[in-house]
């Protein structure tokens, strides 16, 4: 497919089992990598359709909450069918919308079957229990019900994982759904609801809207007939989904910022480590809340470990991810190249030293194209190692000891994920369990896996977990039945 101009993909709102074109302003999304091709036109829906949305998925609650476990997984694992058997093309459409290369795409769609299927599963293992009575002949014991409508607001970089992070596990437990993807990436939301109306999913139990926040995610989480927010993004965003909520006491479950250091401490292998940490800091081009954009690292190897750096990114290619070689694609908008920009600015200004990058490729025109960068001599109190710049810019911290190392990995607001490479057993446990973190990875990167808990602490999480077996929590309520049988 390469660069050729192919016709724009037509995105629409689907409300109650039907397509339709909303009233708002249509927003063109062009591809990140060509900005000449218009991959998709979004037809922007209004607060009218929200609410439409809500009441169709309220609608349809009624009789999805009713269908039986098994036939529920058999409509999930019908999607997962049509999403193997269209790979290639989903791939591609990942690609050519949100930027990241194509072999990071297939990826994506690995693990979000992966993940799925486990959902699925879930629906047979909300498991209640049976307790004593404190009196006789009285039963008493504990059931998980659905819900009922529930809003998933999903962001642009990882546009299929995400979104099913929250569609499967909510349709698996007998919700129903009102989906709003980012509108960058709208066509991957639309695409991920074609499938399951493919696959048999009744009217109305998965709805489509896409549109600003400020009005079609306003009406999402305040409306009354919504009984949960899943939300994936900025901490600023989910800071003000959390006050609406909290208005009306509902549930939410927020994945929000990181800025994950990756500690070096005592380890022989300090190329392995820069291996994996290199993987996890410029993956999506750093647009990811798992990426590592702090490596902390003992004084005796702060050579070492920039030579290696400047070696491994002096040899990326980047450029459009369709191409097969390419290491890095493009960040996602002109808004957050410009976000990179600044922060290199900042960085400058603040006396860091810019070792690797910090500047448009040569020769790569026509996209939003960044080189992958990296800052030494950078101290845990400058902006570039305290705030989430989300995209490709490493920065290096040196420390005399591996408790100054914990203190800077714990010196954030956030508290996503740190990796730690170290032979010192004591120095591992330390870190386990004194770094601020929901998810802790012991000489590995940052990559979660499909069936286990996924989130954070202080402002890089709020409610339970996705994934795995903390799902449930969210997506259920307890509900305590007493009974007697006179």
């Amino acid at each position: 497919m390469g660069n050729a101009q192919q016709t724009a993909i037509q995105v629409k709102s689907y409300i109650g089992g039907r397509w339709a074109a909303s009233k708002g302003e249509p927003v063109q999304r062009e591809n990140p990598a060509n900005t000449n091709e218009i991959v998709a036109v979004v037809s922007s829906a209004t607060q009218e359709d929200a609410i439409q949305a809500i009441e169709s998925a309220h609608e349809a609650f009624q009789t999805w909450s009713k269908v039986p476990a098994v036939k529920r997984i058999e409509t999930i694992y019908k999607f997962l069918e049509l999403l193997e058997r269209r790979r290639q093309e989903i791939a591609e459409l990942l690609t050519r919308e949100m930027g990241k290369p194509i072999h990071e795409a297939n990826g994506e769609i690995t693990k979000a079957i992966n993940e799925v299927r486990f959902s699925a599963g879930e629906a047979l293992r909300l498991t209640g229990e049976t307790l004593p009575s404190e009196r006789p002949g009285i039963q008493v014991r504990t059931v998980r019900v659905p819900k009922g409508v529930i809003a998933a607001i999903s962001p642009w970089n990882f546009p299929l994982v995400t979104p099913m992070r929250k569609i499967a596990p909510a349709l698996a437990a007998g919700n129903t759904v009102v989906f709003k993807p980012a509108t960058v990436t709208a066509a991957m939301g639309a695409k991920i609801v074609e499938l399951f109306e493919e696959a048999g999913l009744p009217a109305g139990v998965l709805n489509l809207v896409v549109g600003a926040g400020r009005s079609v995610g306003h009406t999402l989480v305040s409306h009354p007939l919504v009984k949960g927010v899943t939300f994936t993004g900025s901490t600023a965003v989910g800071s003000g989904i959390y006050k609406l909520a909290a208005e009306r006491l509902i549930e939410v479950q927020l994945e929000m910022g990181g800025k994950n250091a990756g500690i070096i401490y005592e380890y022989p292998d300090v190329k392995g480590a820069l291996d994996q940490i290199l993987a996890a800091a410029f993956a999506a081009s750093g647009q990811r809340c798992t990426s590592i954009s702090r490596v902390v690292v003992q004084r005796s190897i702060e050579n070492e470990v920039t030579s290696y750096l400047k070696e491994k990114l002096g040899s990326y290619v980047i450029g459009d991810g369709m191409s097969g070689n390419v290491n890095m694609g493009p960040l996602v908008s002109q808004d957050q190249l410009e976000t990179v920009e600044h922060y290199v600015r900042i960085g400058l200004e603040e006396g860091a030293t810019l070792a690797v990058g910090g500047k448009k490729p040569t020769g790569a025109e026509g996209g939003y194209y960044f080189e992958p960068t990296v800052f030494t001599q950078v101290t845990p109190e400058m902006r570039i190692a305290k705030e989430e710049i989300f995209g490709p810019v490493l920065v290096v911290i040196t420390v005399d000891s591996f408790e100054e190392a914990v203190q800077v990995a714990n010196n954030s607001e956030y508290g996503l994920a740190v990796s730690c490479f170290t032979h010192n057993m004591q120095y591992a446990e330390k870190a386990a369990v004194e770094i601020e973190v929901g998810m802790v990875h012991i000489n590995n990167g940052t990559i979660s896996e499909s069936h286990v808990p996924f989130g954070g602490v202080k402002d890089s999480a709020v409610g339970s977990y996705s994934i795995g077996s903390t799902g449930k929590d969210f997506f259920t309520a307890l509900k305590v039945i007493y009974s007697s049988p006179k």
